[in-house]
């Protein structure tokens, strides 16, 4: 699969203020408290991983080599035996029903086609399993969201696929969750650029 080299290899360095700072109450609510067998889609550079209650418990995937090989260094280097895969969250390679818990920080704004990867989600979620996440979302105000439409296409181009602009929370109901919390938070300064991925929802959704 074709990746991001640079952007994965400056990843860490942009992120590491938020890492320092509100991530770290967000990753333990939306990692922390995952329980039996997880998936974490969309591992990145495998930032999550440090705050699994039970690391052997957990599969990994991600597409971008680039990052896959990140996350792969970080979770030897923790001494963590979680399982990660090379992967698309459109087309996992799950049994339906396998998982317990899927986790998912700033995910759905870059997979290629939001919709596919959600009704995949809900299908390796079993009967009653959550899906924990945490994303950046549109703008409810007209104002914000023409401002995340008209920079989506150079956003998009800079930041490896990601689009600022997706009413995610609304694609959940659309693909047949049922969100059981949802908290939106707005944790960076509104100013260029972080104005255009503001505001942030922190949730629990399952499957209808």
């Amino acid at each position: 699969m074709k990746g991001h080299k640079w952007f994965a290899a400056f990843y860490d360095f942009l992120m590491a203020g938020a890492e320092s700072t509100f991530m770290r109450r967000v990753r333990h609510e939306v990692v922390g408290q995952a329980r039996g067998r997880v998936l974490e889609v969309g591992c990145g550079t495998g930032a999550s991983f440090p705050y699994y209650q039970d690391p052997a418990a957990v599969v990994a995937t991600e597409p971008d080599p680039y990052m896959l090989a990140r996350a792969k260094r970080r979770a030897r280097a923790l001494g963590l035996p979680i399982t990660i895969l090379q992967a698309r969250a459109e087309d996992l390679p799950f049994p339906t029903g396998y998982f317990d818990t899927v986790v998912a920080t700033f995910v759905f704004c870059s997979v290629e086609d939001v919709g596919r990867a959600l009704m995949e989600v809900r299908r390796v979620l079993r009967p009653g399993g959550e899906l924990r996440f945490f994303e950046h979302v549109r703008y409810h105000h007209r104002l914000g969201a023409w401002a995340q439409d008209a920079i989506t296409p150079l956003w998009r181009w800079l930041a490896a696929g990601c689009h600022p602009n997706r009413d995610t929370p609304r694609l959940m109901e659309k693909a047949g969750f049922r969100l059981v919390r949802l908290e939106i938070l707005t944790p960076v300064p509104p100013l260029p650029p972080t104005v255009f991925i503001r505001p942030q929802a922190l949730g629990v959704a399952r499957p209808v």
